[in-house]
């Protein structure tokens, strides 16, 4: 399994917005965005692309397109959802296919409520979106969902990742070969399996 991280100053500059836990609901709503734009340009350099001619108002010109069925987006309900407008002004003839996973919060394990993944992906490319990768658990269980499906490569967008998370990934089978782009790998998780020093729960911030 591969990781990326954001190496920009002005995705540090979103993130620390996030982080402070003085930044209103609407201006984090509208960082989550920006970051989430951000995290699915570096993903889109790893989509299949053909070259091409085009014709400009001077002259012919080389140059690429993207080739290939445009991704599956997979927003984690429910703060996943918030990723899904910055992810499409990248790719907007991108499906969604939305999946519900709630937190049992005494065993931290993740509960499916919703599976709305197509029943075959057909070899596309994947890319989930889930702003915390805490422990894990969340996308163990989307790679099971997709199991059985054909995807083609798999990305997943996070905000934040916690080494805790990522190691569990890479110990999973499924996930061998998927790739994470976040924006920060923190230090870790507390006792209540939630990202240090992190930026706190993301869906409440997000909701309000």
């Amino acid at each position: 399994m591969k990781s990326t991280v954001l190496d920009h100053p002005l995705a540090a500059a979103h993130l620390t917005e996030l982080r402070d836990e003085s930044t209103t609901t609407p201006r984090f709503r509208q960082r989550v965005d920006g970051l989430a734009r951000a995290l699915a340009w570096e993903a889109a350099r790893y989509l299949a692309t053909e070259e091409c001619t085009v014709t400009t108002p001077v002259a012919d010109a080389q140059g690429v397109r993207l080739s290939g069925a445009p991704p599956v987006l997979v927003p984690v309900l429910r703060a996943g959802v918030w990723m899904v407008d910055g992810a499409l002004s990248i790719v907007p003839d991108a499906d969604v296919a939305f999946v519900g996973l709630a937190r049992d919060e005494a065993t931290l394990r993740a509960v499916t409520y919703l599976d709305k993944l197509p029943a075959d992906v057909d070899h596309r490319d994947v890319w989930i979106l889930d702003p915390m990768l805490a422990t894990g658990g969340s996308l163990v269980a989307v790679a099971e969902m997709l199991a059985t499906r054909r995807p083609g490569p798999v990305t997943v967008l996070s905000l934040l990742a916690a080494p805790e998370g990522l190691l569990r990934l890479r110990e999973e089978p499924a996930c061998d070969d998927w790739h994470v782009v976040c924006a920060s790998i923190d230090e870790g998780l507390n006792e209540k399996g939630f990202i240090v020093p992190g930026l706190g729960d993301a869906g409440d911030r997000l909701s309000g």
